[in-house]
């Protein structure tokens, strides 16, 4: 039971050894001598071998028959299909397993490996060969003597020579018989007929405990010598072959004297054992032999039955007389390990005694391990090429191992000497698979030579070494290598076409084709550079141009001509190093600025702006002026243009001068452009009025002029432009009736309502009139009088009344303190009495003191007499004794008096009421006095008009007047009353206003106010915010 247990486990061991390692067994049977292209199985099929789907394969399955070098394969595979077919050489069993001639098994064992190495198996396929009858039986010698004693009793046996067929089974010898002759041949002295011998002799056949049939001849008459001592026979062997296959020879039997007793071996059957390497003349064995016999009877002869194998034959020798076996030939366990010795010891009798003697050869470590190498992979002259790109485990051939020698002299180990990319795997027994280890690289080792080593275990152990060629196949399997992954140039613009900028150069690794190198740019390079494909040279194709480019990045590659190739690529990186080739380039070929006329010296008027397509100092760029330093200058650098003078567009309105721009190349380039300067109007002027011409002029209104009439016209000019020059035209004062009105484009000045009684007389119109200049209006005012009457009848008389009507405030009406007309009489009346009175009164004063002298008081008396005719009830004399007593004053100490004027809101804003005092220096009327043309008809009287002023001429004319402002206050509205020319005006400025106050509520008194001033010359226009 343990040993069937231990037996079991060994087998489950052996199993799964053989599954791990991926290897299998198969076994067929064939029949010998098949022709070729039989089927004899399909290991597909028969291993039932499936793919897993999930799992690629490197290459299709494939069935691959591994055999030695130099052998010839007995059966052929299928490599696609994996179905065996025979092959054209034969398979013979008698040649295969040549000596085995009993019922032994005769093998034929091959390998085959399953391709690729993802499902790699090895499969060792056993082929029990099947014998056929292709065999006749031959007997040893076509002739066969047999000596035979006469006095042989019937029945007696004698061993005939066997006949030998390599065949086995029913194919081997299994009949023997004696042939009966067709004819019978007369009877001749020392010979019988066939028929005669076939009735003498007859045949039997014995078995052995091998299985081997001995034929034995048995005499069935008794013999006389004397009578005939030779018979002749035909004996036939026959096999049990369908057909059967026979052969014959020829029996011949003598017939010899008697010798009654046979030799008797001590020991029929002796088994020796004797070493491998016993030399030549050894003793093997001694045989002893009796004969009971006397004389030659008993005279023993030993020889070698012809039943054993030439083998035995050629290796031992018998000593006939002594019967001592020894060693003619060197012994070879492993040729023959055992050699069974038959000997017959004969004292000259029919019938030998026999004895076998077996003979095994012991085993003695003299046989080195053989390595047998079968190629997986078929070589090359010798040596295997594997590619570099093999897989792990890839398998390269099936190494088998074998030592002849037995037990521990025969055990195997095998192994490679040194460190290499391949170990060996077993499979089988002493069989090696040789396999890829690790990944090849071609570039590290490019062929290996693999000694393997066989060492069996003996003491002292054999080797055995067997040297295995391994090329390595290049594979595209390394891209070129730039020498320089990113390459920088600087190559000078305005190169000369197909100018060489540098040469590229990358490396492969591999060989062959695989290491030839294509350079190519890339789909980023521009067409302005070309590569050459075998050297690598990089040139520019067209001249390059730093201002349209300075930098170029573009990619190259490197390419092999592997299949398929491989690439890589490296950057090239083009700087464009500047020349001076470029003048600077003004922005515009001509500038024009626009500054306002108030723009200060040394303010900004503008940015010139010059570029330079080239870099550095060749882009460095020098600005200066032309023409035109004296009045700008220009910062070289930045370009900025400043003034160096003040502006006034109502004396120059443009300035024009050219621009130079020189860059800082070693030869310098320049170039030029127009700047103009515009003056840009600034609200600077205010409005003059044109028309009236003077303060103190007035027009004519009859009493007859229809509503909607144009009874004057203001015009005013503005020295500024634009906005700044449009004017508008309103009446702010003196209309306090609305008898006026006035077009605020025109200036024309219109009857509103029919003129009444109550509206004659003269009317002060304060006009103002504004410009549309931003930020600020600017405005003048000036003072329109209208004489409402049917004619003028004393032009004197009105201009004294114009005169009065100025030293009134101007935001109080003139009509504002006159009487009614029903007391106008009453007023005259009570005039005339104190007038008479003190006319009276100054007659006797100047009469009694200067009697001689004629006073011109009388004349002022009598001038103040005839103007009271035209003057208002409610004006006193007191105004002219205030003159009087100005005209003492020192010239030097006058302070000169101005109009305050007070500016309210009425409810009509079209309407501004404004309040003021007039005091006009006496000394100022005696300088005028002499300028004005008095008698020069105002040009807004009626031609047929009369003209009062011949006979009445004021003393006093009065010029226009000028208002300052007095306190700061915001400046929304602003009143000016314009300074009207020196030969009809003057003005009368004050740096403070001083507050006026009057006694009297006559409108025409003037009222003294303090302050200080001067004359002007006429200048620009004062403001007074009010």
């Amino acid at each position: 039971m343990d040993l069937l247990s231990g037996t079991y486990l060994l087998a489950v061991l052996l199993a799964c050894i053989v599954f791990q390692s991926g290897a299998q067994e198969k076994n067929y049977t064939v029949r010998e001598e098949l022709p070729e292209n039989v089927l004899i199985g399909n290991l597909l099929k028969d291993l039932n071998l499936t793919l897993d789907p999930d799992v690629p394969l490197s290459s299709p399955l494939q069935f691959k028959l591994v055999y030695k070098t130099g052998d010839v394969p007995l059966v052929r595979v299928e490599e696609n299909t994996g179905e065996i077919f025979t092959a054209a050489n034969r398979i013979d069993r008698e040649k295969l397993c040549s000596g085995i001639f009993s019922e032994n098994r005769c093998f034929y064992e091959v390998e085959v490996a399953v391709l690729p190495d993802e499902v790699f198996r090895l499969v060792k396929i056993r082929f029990l060969i099947e014998d056929i009858n292709d065999n006749a039986p031959l007997f040893p010698s076509t002739v066969i003597n047999i000596s035979i004693p006469e006095n042989t009793a019937i029945n007696s046996r004698y061993s005939v020579p066997s006949a030998i067929d390599p065949d086995i089974g029913v194919n081997g010898i299994q009949h023997y018989e004696l042939l009966k002759p067709k004819t019978s041949p007369k009877r001749t002295f020392g010979s019988i007929t066939n028929d005669q011998g076939q009735n003498v002799f007859g045949l039997d056949i014995t078995e052995t405990p091998e299985g081997d049939k001995w034929p034995q001849l048995i005499v069935q008459q008794i013999l006389d010598r004397e009578q005939k001592d030779t018979y002749v026979m035909k004996i036939k062997v026959e096999d049990g072959g369908s057909p059967p296959r026979s052969s014959t020879a020829i029996l011949q039997v003598t017939v010899t004297d008697v010798n009654d007793n046979r030799p008797v071996f001590k020991e029929n059957d002796i088994e020796v054992s004797v070493p491998e390497n016993a030399p030549v003349g050894t003793s093997v064995s001694q045989l002893h032999a009796t004969d009971a016999d006397l004389g030659s009877n008993a005279q023993i002869h030993f020889y070698f039955s012809n039943q054993i194998s030439s083998l035995a034959k050629r290796l031992f020798a018998i000593d006939n007389t002594t019967g001592l076996i020894t060693i003619r030939e060197p012994l070879d366990r492993e040729e023959s390990p055992v050699h069974k010795l038959t000997v017959l010891a004969s004292d000259g009798s029919s019938t030998p005694s026999r004895a076998t003697v077996t003979v095994n050869v012991t085993d003695i470590n003299d046989n080195v391990p053989s390595i047998d190498t079968r190629y997986i992979i078929n070589p090359v002259n010798g040596t295997v090429l594997l590619s570099e790109k093999a897989p792990l485990n890839t398998k390269i051939a099936l190494i088998t191992v074998m030592d002849k020698d037995a037990d521990l002299n025969g055990k195997v180990t095998c192994f490679t000497d040194h460190d290499v990319p391949f170990r060996l795997k077993p499979v089988f027994d002493n069989q090696f698979l040789l396999e890829t280890a690790t990944f090849l690289d071609y570039e590290a080792t490019r062929e290996y030579a693999i000694k393997i080593v066989a060492s069996d275990s003996g003491k002292p152990p054999l080797n055995q070494s067997a040297m295995l060629l391994i090329k390595i196949k290049d594979e595209n399997d390394n891209a070129p290598v730039f020498t320089q992954p990113i390459i920088g140039l600087s190559i000078p613009e305005n190169n000369a076409p197909g100018t060489q900028l540098t040469k590229i150069s990358a490396t492969d690794a591999d060989s062959g084709r695989n290491a030839e190198i294509s350079y190519i740019l890339g789909s980023d390079a521009p067409p302005i550079f070309n590569l050459d494909r075998r050297t690598g040279i990089l040139t520019a194709v067209r001249k390059l141009d730093r201002e349209k480019q300075d930098r170029y990045s573009f990619t190259v590659l490197a390419k092999d001509n592997g299949m398929p190739p491989l690439q890589t690529n490296a950057t090239v990186t083009v700087s464009v190093l500047d020349q001076n080739d470029n003048s600077p380039a003004f922005t515009h070929n001509e500038y024009n600025f626009y500054v306002p006329e108030n723009l200060p010296m040394y303010g900004t008027v503008g940015l010139i702006t010059v570029t330079d397509a080239d870099s550095g100092e060749n882009a460095a760029v020098t600005l200066s002026i032309l023409n035109g330093r004296d009045n700008f200058i220009i910062d070289p650098l930045t370009g900025v243009i400043r003034p160096n003078i003040t502006f006034d567009r109502e004396q120059q309105g443009s300035y024009t001068f050219q621009v130079k721009a020189v860059d800082g190349g070693r030869l310098q380039r320049s170039s030029t452009a127009k700047v103009t300067i515009n003056v840009v109007d600034v609200n600077d002027n205010r409005p003059v009025f044109v028309i009236p011409s003077s303060n103190y002029s007035y027009e004519l209104v009859p009493t007859s002029a229809s509503p909607g009439s144009v009874v004057t016209k203001v015009f005013a000019v503005d020295n500024d432009t634009g906005m700044n020059a449009e004017l508008r035209y309103s009446i702010i004062g003196g209309n306090s009736r609305g008898l006026f009105t006035i077009d605020q484009l025109t200036g024309n000045i219109t009857l509103k309502e029919k003129v009444i009684t109550s509206d004659h007389g003269l009317h002060r119109l304060v006009i103002k009139v504004n410009d549309l200049g931003q930020p600020e209006s600017l405005y003048t005012i000036a003072l329109v009088h209208l004489f409402v009457n049917e004619t003028v009848t004393n032009g004197s008389y009105i201009q004294e009344l114009v005169r009065r009507n100025m030293e009134t405030p101007v935001g109080q009406n003139i009509g504002d303190g006159e009487i009614t007309p029903q007391t106008n009489d009453y007023v005259k009346i009570i005039i005339a009495i104190i007038a008479g009175t003190m006319t009276v009164i100054l007659v006797i004063f100047v009469t009694a003191l200067v009697r001689c002298r004629q006073t011109p008081r009388h004349k002022v008396v009598q001038k103040n007499k005839q103007s009271g005719e035209w003057v208002s009830p409610n004006q006193e004399n007191r105004q002219i004794k205030k003159k009087k007593k100005k005209k003492k004053r020192s010239p030097k100490s006058l302070l000169l008096n101005f109009v305050t004027i007070e500016e309210s809101k009425p409810d009509d804003p079209s309407h501004e009421h404004i309040n003021g005092t007039l005091d006009i220096p006496v000394e100022l009327e005696e300088q005028t006095m002499g300028k004005y043309n008095w008698a020069t008809t105002p040009t807004t009287f009626k031609p047929d008009s009369p003209d009062l002023a011949k006979h009445y001429k004021s003393a006093s004319p009065q010029p226009t007047f000028q208002i300052k402002p007095e306190t700061p206050v915001p400046p929304k509205k602003h009143h000016v009353i314009q300074e009207l020319p020196l030969d009809n005006t003057f003005v009368v400025g004050c740096d403070s206003l001083s507050k006026c106050s009057s006694s009297s509520s006559d409108p025409y008194s003037v009222s003294e106010c303090s302050c200080q001033g001067g004359f002007k010359t006429p200048g620009p226009i004062h403001t007074r915010q009010l």
